[in-house]
């Protein structure tokens, strides 16, 4: 059970070892993308289809008529990544061996929808996998097996999850025949410790230019590729949306949050509340992403004016 990219690797592992038979795949209905706004399949359909497996897609997995195929399936265990709903405890209870979680991070920390962005956004040095068994909370159950995994300063949040999947694709396909063998014993989760890794809305994006440059170059990182890091700018006389997709901090610091410190093919430097960031690739709205050196070729960003709402 899957919908998010984060899940993929796992299914494509499953598929791909001998001693699994993968008996169908659940994943969330398909949705309306793109300024075309054309109906695609999730990422995880899209896996499963070119494996061959037989695909469910219930608006809700409580409906009683998914049950129904959920339990003429028979399945010994259903292995969940990225699905994107709580399971209720008829699912919970279905599998002879349970449901097992592959989590994108070291629980108790980053229970929740978004465990890679939030590592990145609170500037953690490393992450990783946990392989859980299910129970009826978010992110609670009894732990198997854990692996960790370096935050590189070079990581964004994409970056970061096409690590993190891999590995915990790695690590599902090793712990599975250990854990239905008998020879790993789910140990409950530390009672201390526990964060939670709340949904990603559009609005976190916002740059607050009055923050500290260490804070916003981690909020860059974090929100690439969704929902990008954006400020505005003015240009011809209107307020345009402007993503920022790569930054660094710089030491220098000369003037109000958000003002530019300096724009030249070379740089295009921009004052925080503490220090300032040197801006890499950015895109105005409608627009395409570009280095610094293209973006002022074709747009007018005059030093001591200011970024901001």
């Amino acid at each position: 059970m899957g919908t998010a990219g984060l899940a993929c690797p796992s299914l494509k592992a499953l598929c791909q070892e001998k001693s699994f038979h993968v008996l169908a795949v659940v994943s969330q209905p398909d949705k309306p993308k793109g300024r075309n706004l054309k109906v695609q399949f999730t990422e995880v359909k899209t896996v499963a289809v070119a494996e061959g497996v037989p695909v469910l897609q219930p608006e809700r997995a409580r409906n009683e008529s998914f049950l129904e195929e959920l339990r003429q399936l028979e399945p010994d265990l259903i292995v969940v990544a990225a699905y994107g709903q709580l399971l209720p405890q008829s699912i919970l209870d279905l599998p002879r061996f349970g449901c097992m979680n592959v989590h994108a991070s070291l629980l108790p920390k980053y229970r929740g929808a978004a465990p890679i962005a939030w590592a990145i956004l609170k500037g953690e040095v490393e992450t990783g996998v946990t392989i859980m068994k299910m129970d009826a909370g978010l992110d609670t159950g009894p732990m198997l097996t854990q692996a960790s995994i370096p935050i590189l300063p070079t990581d964004n949040a994409q970056t970061l999850q096409e690590r993190v999947a891999g590995l915990g694709a790695e690590l599902l396909v090793r712990t599975i025949p250990d854990f239905v063998a008998g020879r790993i014993t789910p140990r409950p989760q530390p009672t201390t410790g526990a964060t939670y890794a709340r949904k990603i809305v559009k609005e976190d994006g916002r740059i607050d230019w009055t923050q500290p440059a260490q804070v916003v170059w981690l909020r860059v990182r974090g929100f690439n590729p969704w929902p990008g890091a954006f400020t505005c700018f003015s240009a011809d006389d209107q307020s345009r949306l402007l993503k920022i997709w790569s930054a660094e901090v710089q030491s220098q610091s000369a003037g109000q949050p958000g003002t530019i410190l300096r724009a030249d093919p070379h740089e295009l430097i921009v004052a925080c509340g503490e220090q300032a960031v040197r801006v890499l690739e950015l895109q105005r709205e409608g627009a395409r992403r570009l280095g610094v050196r293209e973006f002022l070729a074709g747009n007018h960003l005059p030093v001591g004016n200011r970024l901001g709402p």
